[in-house]
């Protein structure tokens, strides 16, 4: 415990004054002359001249906690992290129509979107359990159909994301002309933001970034945009972004088989994404899958802090000045009932 305003403790002097003030008029208190004292005091003392001194003795104690709390006493000590090392990654996400097929996520059926959605949640925010989220990073989405957009721009505000990924929604029926799977589109977008984000951080200094890494999210094949999947993982291996490439769903399927169905996931292509600029590539065909991915990205990118203590104190007068007044309650009840002294 410390103390903000310590030269109150300068009052406690004023109790021994208070002692010697009070022990001096006892002994000037009149009083009446006997002969002799000696079967007086064979009588003893009864509880209550015992006692009789503990009305001001509780005054003393009371005058002190008081005087205590005036110091302002505080406690409590927290710790802030000042993030100096960080990864930056973005998130791209397929929002095309076949990402609406059905989807079983911790226990819950919803479409490959929505699990996407949730999964990239308890990645970032962690879910009290395998991930403890990613509080020291830089978070980032694109999302992409046949045009790829900035759904989040990089930031370390992470309560603001969970807004932002609310946004991405399926391509509807009315926006059929938007459909498609611009990988990419998506892939160059977010590698374009890490690498201005890069130098943001080196120019002005303070953050830095440790890495720089795309985590990709698409049930499809690459049928739209202006760069093709393999151009977009040569920009990333040039700036040095890694890429992490999660095909949700089944494994293409020879076209034979899959005549009236969507497309499935260009594993060759993904794979390809990956290696290409030093990341990996996995198959979620289920929820469990995706969660097990992420854990595995939460163990292969970790983050680097520089932490610092500050003391956040709680004042504590109202602790010492309740007990003290509660002392001079007690005393006054005691002084004026069964301590009563007469004149």
């Amino acid at each position: 415990m410390t103390f903000a305003d310590p030269w109150a403790f300068w009052a406690l002097l004023i109790l021994p004054l208070l002692l010697v003030l009070r022990l001096t008029r006892e002994r000037r208190r009149s009083g009446l002359a006997f002969a002799d004292l000696s079967e007086a005091s064979r009588a003893g003392r009864s509880l209550r001249q015992r006692l009789i001194q503990l009305p001001f003795a509780l005054q003393l104690l009371a005058l002190a906690l008081l005087i205590t709390g005036l110091a302002r006493p505080q406690e409590g000590i927290e710790k802030i992290e000042q993030i100096s090392h960080g990864i930056a990654m973005e998130i791209v996400v397929d929002r095309s129509s076949s990402m609406a097929e059905t989807f079983v996520y911790q226990g819950r059926t919803m479409n490959r979107l929505e699990a996407v959605k949730l999964a990239f949640h308890d990645f970032v925010m962690g879910n009290n359990q395998e991930l403890a989220g990613r509080p020291h990073d830089l978070v980032g989405m694109v999302a992409f159909a046949r045009f790829a957009e900035t759904i989040c721009p990089l930031t370390l505000a992470h309560g603001a994301v969970a807004g932002f990924v609310k946004q991405v929604q399926l391509v509807s029926r009315a926006e059929r002309h938007e459909d498609g799977t611009a990988i990419g589109d998506g892939l160059a977008l977010a590698a374009a933001r890490l690498r201005a984000a890069a130098e943001e951080a080196e120019g002005k200094g303070g953050y830095e970034i440790k890495s720089k890494i795309i985590i990709l999210l698409t049930d499809g094949i690459h049928n739209s945009g202006q760069h093709s999947p393999l151009q977009a993982a040569a920009l990333a291996k040039e700036w040095g972004i890694k890429i992490y490439a999660i095909g949700i769903g089944e494994a293409q399927k020879p076209s034979f088989f899959s005549l009236g169905q969507g497309p499935e996931v260009d594993v060759r292509t993904l794979t390809t994404l990956a290696e290409e600029t030093g990341g990996r590539f996995w198959l979620a065909s289920d929820g469990k899958a995706l969660q097990e991915i992420y854990q595995t990205i939460d163990r292969l990118e970790k983050s680097e802090i520089e932490s610092i203590r500050y003391l956040d104190y709680r004042e504590q007068f109202s602790k010492f000045a309740l007990a003290g007044l509660a002392l001079l309650a007690l005393s006054c009840s005691l002084k004026w009932t069964i301590l009563a002294v007469l004149p």
